[in-house]
């Protein structure tokens, strides 16, 4: 490790290493001494003493008096599918796992310029925002902001909060059917409010889903952007087609 910090902690960045030697199988039971990790990663055993603290916050490691420091064991990642039709609580339960989610916030924004290209409406149109937090088995697994024409789906809010399942909501709202057409995606680190949520350490690495859903005509049905902790879930993007 260099004298450089870009702005990150050492500290940080020897337990950015130390999850990703986990991940990658080099320590399966047990990590090797602090003096032996200090002179790996070119630091203080301060040093790496924080950063243990830190993964033992998340349940990654856990010391033991006398005895070092041990490898908990990982749970098994989430497997989300992202296609055509996406839907969080069928990809859930053909995994035999129990999805739920909660309405954190709601309020009506003016759309702006992005927006309102995305919609096909003018600036300022009221928009429904949704903040919703999405449970599985029970554990906090992501966190999304949603936005909606409240021209088109008055009730979405309403429905929603009832259901807990925007494709349950959206037929309420007369909606029987939409797909994806598009997602990207980032990995950042996650932002105080979302590691409150979702009850991870406070550098928690997320992948954020920012997509499009559509109907039929291909007229935006809805904004979205979804916060997944990196280290509960797999994305998989899957291609009918079978083409690259």
């Amino acid at each position: 490790m260099n004298g450089t910090d870009d702005g990150i902690s050492r500290w940080r960045r020897v337990a950015d290493e130390l999850r990703s030697a986990v991940s990658m199988g080099e320590f399966a039971d047990q990590l090797p001494p602090e003096t032996e990790l200090a002179s790996r990663f070119g630091v203080n055993r301060h040093t790496v003493r924080r950063a243990i603290a830190a993964l033992s916050v998340e349940g990654l490691l856990r010391a033991e008096r006398g005895r070092g420091t041990f490898v908990n064991a990982v749970p098994q990642r989430i497997v989300y599918p992202i296609g055509a039709r996406t839907r969080f609580s069928e990809n859930m339960m053909r995994q035999s796992l129990e999805p739920s989610g909660r309405l954190i916030q709601a309020d009506i924004v003016a759309a702006d310029a992005a927006q309102a290209r995305l919609f096909g409406c003018r600036m300022g149109a009221p928009l429904h925002r949704l903040e919703r937090l999405s449970v599985v088995d029970g554990a906090p697994l992501s966190r999304s902001t949603s936005w909606f024409s409240a021209g088109r789906f008055p009730g979405i809010i309403a429905a929603y909060a009832e259901s807990g399942s925007i494709t349950k909501a959206l037929l309420q709202e007369g909606l029987a059917d939409y797909r994806r057409k598009e997602t990207r995606l980032t990995a950042e680190r996650i932002t105080a409010r979302d590691a409150e949520f979702l009850q991870c350490a406070a550098d928690s690495i997320v992948l954020v889903s920012r997509a499009l859903d559509v109907d039929a005509e291909d007229r935006t049905v809805q904004s979205v952007v979804t916060r997944f902790l990196a280290d509960r879930m797999e994305l998989v993007f899957a291609n009918p087609s079978g083409q690259s």
